[in-house]
């Protein structure tokens, strides 16, 4: 009698405790689904533009990521209660040539044009805006708030005077470069090394002419020497929109240590990415490596394409994915990267720049459906709601309100 006395007593003490590890699950669950839709989320780049330019390419249906390849579109940010985000308008670095220069132009003209044009017809639920309190605006009314970048200064065409044609049509952050050198400054991942030495002459006219308008410097992909060259010329706090931390994955494309307190000195913020790669130091996939090689030595580097063609090498690229898929790294990743800028220059200075659609994925968070996952891992690892608020946008829209605001204040002093 005293054994089934025993047995049953831990029978039931068995119970007690999984329904306890399930009611504490529970509470979990709700309070990060909470958390998330009660904050501001702002992935502070994307590529999305990209496959806008395809004319087939509806941003206003729900597309399957593992088909369409595609990380971003309105259903899918509805679904992952994203409600802002930077559509970078990106151009691929070519020839430095006049020829090259006006064709960049006129390509990223053409993306604005492609943008506009992609979210007309859903005014229901998305606005393309220009001003911080947009967002929160939009966020009342239910609808999501895009907003337009540009990566790679190359598509200045060599002209100071497309800063401002670019911030007339909406753009609000310029990422001076992009993997190669360019005009304005040296990359962090230039084969051939440094150029100028930093930030060229006409870089730094561009940074001035960008802190006079108001619009944000973006210091992601270019090298250590312009990054500081940058922040000895700017008036005003820069941004990092999709980069990460280099003591936890030694790339160059990441900030040091150094210059993360740097970036605390000037006001600025880092916003980590979900690229693999920057992440997480990947395996040896020499299969994928060659074959990967190979179609890019048959397109000439994809640059230079007709629509036919650029059509075709897609397909292909997306059949060697699915023949030979990435390994990836994962949600926890992207947050030890947050934690290491946290420990390292405080709570005030990170954010989240995800690079959907363009290259950019993790296991657990495979598209922007999928963002609640990050805010799941912040509430477990003990964040509370006002830091996750920071993170997910509070930071970055603190330097963009700065920065819009000292445009402001340029523009009174000169005309007082």
């Amino acid at each position: 009698m005293k054994n089934l006395f025993s047995i049953t007593a831990l029978a039931c003490l068995m119970m007690l405790q999984t329904g306890c590890q399930q009611n504490r699950k529970n509470d979990t669950t709700e309070k990060y689904q909470r958390i998330h839709r009660q904050v501001l989320t702002v992935d502070t780049h994307t590529d999305t533009p990209l496959n806008l330019r395809d004319s087939t390419f509806d941003i206003g249906q729900r597309h399957d990521p593992d088909t369409s390849y595609s990380r971003i579109d309105l259903p899918r940010m509805r679904e992952g209660s994203m409600d802002a985000a930077f559509f970078a308008i990106y151009i691929g670095q070519r020839e430095r040539t006049p020829q090259g220069h006006r064709d960049a132009h006129q390509t990223a003209m053409s993306l604005f044009n492609d943008t506009q044009g992609s979210l007309k017809p859903y005014p229901e639920q998305a606005e393309l805006v220009r001003q911080p309190g947009d967002a929160y605006r939009l966020e009342k009314e239910d609808k999501t708030a895009i907003y337009i970048g540009i990566e790679n200064g190359y598509a200045l065409g060599g002209k100071l005077q497309a800063v401002e044609k670019f911030y007339n049509k909406g753009a609000r952050y310029i990422t001076l470069c992009h993997t190669s050198n360019n005009d304005l400054c040296d990359s962090s991942t230039d084969p051939d090394g440094a150029e100028h030495n930093g930030l060229s002459s006409f870089g730094e006219q561009v940074v001035r002419k960008m802190n006079s308008l108001g619009m944000m410097v973006d210091v992601s992909h270019i090298s250590d020497k312009a990054f500081y060259d940058v922040l000895r010329i700017s008036d005003d706090p820069v941004i990092a929109s999709h980069s990460c931390a280099r003591a936890l994955r030694d790339h160059p494309r990441n900030l040091s240590d150094p210059m993360l307190k740097a970036l605390q000195k000037n006001g600025g913020v880092i916003q980590i990415c979900l690229v693999s790669d920057y992440l997480d130091k990947p395996g040896p996939q020499p299969a994928r490596d060659s074959a990967f090689a190979a179609l890019r030595k048959k397109y000439n580097g994809f640059n230079d394409l007709t629509s036919e063609e650029r059509a075709k090498a897609r397909k292909e690229w997306r059949m060697l994915q699915k023949e030979y898929p990435k390994k990836l790294a994962d949600v926890s990743d992207v947050v030890d990267h947050i934690d290491h800028v946290v420990q390292t220059i405080g709570i005030d200075h990170v954010g989240i720049g995800t690079d959907f659609d363009g290259g950019a994925r993790v296991e657990g968070c495979r598209d922007v459906s999928q963002v609640p996952n990050i805010t799941k891992e912040l509430v477990e690892r003990g964040y509370t709601q006002q830091e996750i608020e920071k993170i997910w946008g509070g930071n970055f829209m603190r330097v963009f309100r700065e920065v819009s605001q000292n445009k402001r204040i340029s523009h009174n002093k000169k005309t007082s």
